[in-house]
């Protein structure tokens, strides 16, 4: 079991939360070197048992806001989910969210329509996935069988919609349509920084 070094107030709220065994390597870091980022970032102790991919987030003083707690599990799931700790990071600022599709709910237990779907989402040499990234200015990772979106709230959700229409299928041409004119609608509403 790998632990951070950091002191844990006993008693006090703990979040928890459980990723894929293949990805506890890249929650610790080499060295312990993600788990001390968030110590240091968020005031957060992070346990990571390695044996079941169980994770658990706890203060690190009575000053930590719960909010970091939820940040840091946030951050966790989505290097659970596929994304790199650097692309996870974007997790952490306060206007950031990650948003995971369930792409079961939406096939059932059909492997090969599965397959297709995160063909279609992904696209060819990972094309539908980079341009959708590029529009948006989110990142999107395909899991086995999710796909997770980290961006600005109404981004996300823009990439989702679009995601989803893919799923319906869409052809993705009046998909990348739609997301532009949803992304001019953004753009025009968010005040411009100088």
């Amino acid at each position: 079991m790998e632990e951070d070094k950091g002191r844990i107030l006993p008693g006090v709220t703990r979040v928890a939360t459980k990723v894929p065994l293949d990805r506890v390597g890249v929650i610790i870091g080499g060295g312990g070197s993600v788990i001390d980022m968030l110590r240091r970032r968020l005031g957060v102790s992070v346990r990571v048992d390695s044996t079941t991919g169980s994770v658990t987030i706890e203060p690190m003083s009575p000053s930590t806001p719960v909010a970091n707690l939820l940040k840091a599990k946030e951050y966790i799931d989505a290097i659970g989910y596929g994304f790199s700790p650097e692309r996870a990071e974007r997790v952490l600022e306060e206007d950031q969210v990650l948003v995971v599709i369930d792409l079961k709910g939406y096939v059932g237990d059909s492997e090969n329509h599965l397959k297709r779907i995160k063909g279609r989402i992904i696209g060819e040499g990972g094309r539908a996935r980079r341009h959708l990234e590029e529009i948006t200015d989110t990142y999107i990772s395909v899991g086995e069988n999710s796909v997770a979106i980290i961006g600005g709230y109404e981004e996300a959700e823009i990439a989702r919609q679009a995601i989803q229409m893919l799923i319906e299928g869409r052809q993705h041409v009046t998909v990348y349509k739609y997301t532009e004119k949803m992304m001019a609608g953004v753009r025009r509403r968010k005040p411009k920084i100088l």
